[in-house]
């Protein structure tokens, strides 16, 4: 804040816009996709990892293997109600809370899954879309950790955390417009 208590712009967060032009480097795929018993056989399997997306998580948990940290939107594309207290497990180790338009990613999700991956993990609940936050768990995990994701009608994606993965995101993100944004109190 200014001294005279007004917000300054530079005061206000920051999000990183996915411009058009680089929608089409989302939709590649960066890892095997797997569906039904198999991703549930993969997902039992994994160390370290954490998933984006309602219904993946809903089935990681199921699985009994926890993510260590989610992030839910509680919306599917298919419109399929999810009932929350499926991620209960994950949200009795931490639960945070942030608000995140749709086709961007906002420095608080970024910072939700920074803080919980450091503070033994949880569950981000998101107000808006979490799509994107596959990256801030890209960048954020430490190497070797496996990120995982629904693909609508295909099943679960799964990318390794690696050095190679982590400079894509940081090269995508640089590619992304940074604009301020005022989402209330």
């Amino acid at each position: 804040m200014r001294a005279d208590d007004t917000p300054s712009a530079s005061s206000e967060p920051r999000a990183w816009v996915l411009p058009d032009a680089l929608r089409s480097v989302f939709r590649q795929r960066y890892g095997p996709v797997l569906a039904g018993e198999e991703a549930a056989r993969r997902i039992r399997g994994l160390g370290l990892y954490a998933a984006c997306g309602d219904r993946v998580t809903e089935t990681a948990v199921a699985t009994g293997n926890l993510p260590l940290v989610a992030l839910v939107d509680y919306k599917t594309l298919r419109h399929e109600p999810i009932d929350p207290a499926a991620f209960r497990p994950l949200a009795a180790r931490a639960l945070v809370r942030v608000r995140n338009p749709a086709g961007m990613i906002t420095e608080a999700l970024r910072s939700a899954v920074r803080d919980l991956i450091a503070s033994g993990g949880g569950l981000v609940e998101v107000d808006g879309e979490e799509d994107l936050g596959v990256l801030a768990l890209l960048e954020s995990l430490p190497l070797g950790a496996t990120v995982i994701y629904g693909i609508p009608g295909e099943g679960v994606s799964f990318v390794t955390v690696d050095a190679a993965a982590q400079e894509r995101v940081k090269q995508l993100i640089a590619r992304m417009e940074v604009r301020r944004l005022d989402l209330g109190p």
